[in-house]
């Protein structure tokens, strides 16, 4: 009963934050009423003609509220008015809000733009597919469009705006394009049915609500791309069995996590620096938390209210700066507490590590070093008898220049160091430019010696 009214006051939190916008939004569908007095109605569709343009612009009927588009609407590719012929390019903002009656909607190949609020509250619309000349999907295009169950996105959407599906509830899934570079605010909030969702390697910020209650929502891919996790991200992802943070991510957002009950373990990368306030809050069958060694800030019940957690692995060697708060409600008098051998007494005189109920002293492999010279590449450890397991990937380049095609790439080599009875160190990571893909020697040809001095590399030879 309690989480029951926590969520509720979550929602009332998340609906009092969005009132201005609300109202701003109110406020701005009154403006169009007066630019919209030239639309002209064209086979039961309203358009706004850009004359010197020759496009057209799907619009609303005057005024919005009176919007009465039901059952299938199908939006044609041109349309002529008074002997002209218009390409029909846009779907406007409004341009259906309210169609409560509205089934399905045909979007023609020539339409690049879904503006804000076009399909807001279709209550009826139950599936959509977007064409492949769509680049924008404005914000609340689909918001709270509750039956929809089924979103075909092109290829060619590269952003997706704020709240722009928020509340459609119907939806279990959706294949977002790989090009996108953006995901607005809030754009897959309360889609409490919504299972699992790809997340593009373009996108550098989750941002704030992203997939805030998405109550289904089990699992969720972080590329290597994302630097940030924003503020109630993930709030209340309940289902959420497991999730992995990449090493690109430097912060966690205030409540990015707070509530997901379901998380058993998380694994805090070495990249990240601060943890909000709140973030894992409440996630009650959290048993196992893993600290990166890059933790510096760790702030206000960030891992409160979390009963079932045993053990706590900490790797900075630097005791995080935390709040006294950070565990309340989590016992953490019942926690087994791993940090650094080296650092193993500073935690226990620093609040609140001191409150720890078990110490434990890990031995941590040196951070390996890496060296290149002579076409060969060199590991190095402080720690003795350890091994390194590299990794390698490559980013290939290409460059036109008049009728000359030149290639190269971008080979990226990570290793990290592993020892019985210790645990592992952290990577370290070398790039190396190819003038010519392959061409690692840089003699200018592509040959076997490339290929051997390849696998030394990678094999520190």
């Amino acid at each position: 009963m309690f989480k029951n009214w926590l969520r509720i006051l979550n929602r009332l939190i998340l609906d009092i934050s969005l009132m201005k916008k609300q109202l701003l939004l109110f406020i701005l569908m009154l403006l169009p009423l007066l630019a919209n007095a030239e639309a002209v109605e064209i086979d039961g569709i309203y358009y706004n003609l850009i004359t010197k343009g020759k496009v057209a612009e799907v619009t609303f009927k005057t005024p919005v509220y009176y919007n009465d588009y039901s059952g299938e609407v199908i939006i044609p590719e041109k349309v002529t008015y008074e002997g002209v012929e218009y390409l029909v390019k846009f779907i406007g903002k409004n341009a259906f809000l309210f169609c409560k009656d509205l089934t399905s909607v045909i979007i023609p190949s020539t339409v690049t733009t879904i503006g804000e609020s076009s399909f807001q509250e279709c209550e009826a619309l139950s599936s959509i597919t977007i064409p492949n000349s769509v680049t924008t999907i404005g914000n609340r295009a689909f918001r709270d469009c509750t039956n929809l169950e089924s979103v075909t996105l092109s290829n060619s959407i590269t952003s997706i705006g704020e709240y722009a599906f928020y509340g459609c509830k119907s939806i279990t899934a959706i294949n977002l394009p790989d090009n996108m570079t953006s995901i607005g605010t809030g754009a897959f909030s309360f889609c409490t049915n919504l299972t699992s969702i790809n997340i593009p390697n373009g996108i550098i910020n989750i941002e704030d609500y992203l997939f805030n209650n998405c109550e289904n929502l089990t699992n969720v891919s972080i590329p290597n791309s994302v630097t940030t996790i924003g503020y109630m991200a993930f709030n209340y992802c309940i289902n959420l069995t497991s999730i992995t943070i990449p090493n690109s991510v430097t912060s966690i957002g205030n409540q990015s996590f707070n509530g997901c009950s379901s998380l058993t373990s998380i694994i805090i990368p070495n990249s990240v620096k601060d943890i909000d306030y709140y973030a894992f809050q409440y996630c009650s069958s959290l048993t196992s938390i893993t600290l990166g060694s890059g933790v510096k800030t760790i702030k206000t019940q960030a891992f409160a209210n979390c009963p079932e957690i045993t053990d706590v692995y900490c790797f900075a060697t630097n005791v995080p700066v935390t709040n006294t708060t950070a565990f309340d409600g989590s016992y953490p008098e019942y926690v087994t507490l791993h940090v650094p051998e080296g650092s193993l007494e500073s935690y226990k005189i620093s609040e609140p590590w001191s409150n720890f109920g078990t110490f434990s002293g890990m031995k941590i492999c040196a951070k390996p070093t890496i060296n290149f010279a002579n076409g060969k590449m060199f590991f190095a450890c402080e720690t003795e008898g350890v091994g390194f397991v590299p990794t390698i990937t490559c980013t290939p380049k290409l460059s036109l220049n008049g009728n000359e095609l030149e290639f190269g790439g971008t080979y990226t080599i990570s290793v990290y160091a592993v020892r019985d009875g210790y645990y592992n160190s952290e990577e370290a990571t070398i790039t190396i430019e190819a003038s010519k893909m392959g061409d690692l020697n840089g003699d200018g040809e592509v040959s076997i010696a490339d290929i051997t001095l390849l696998v030394n590399k990678i094999l520190g030879k």
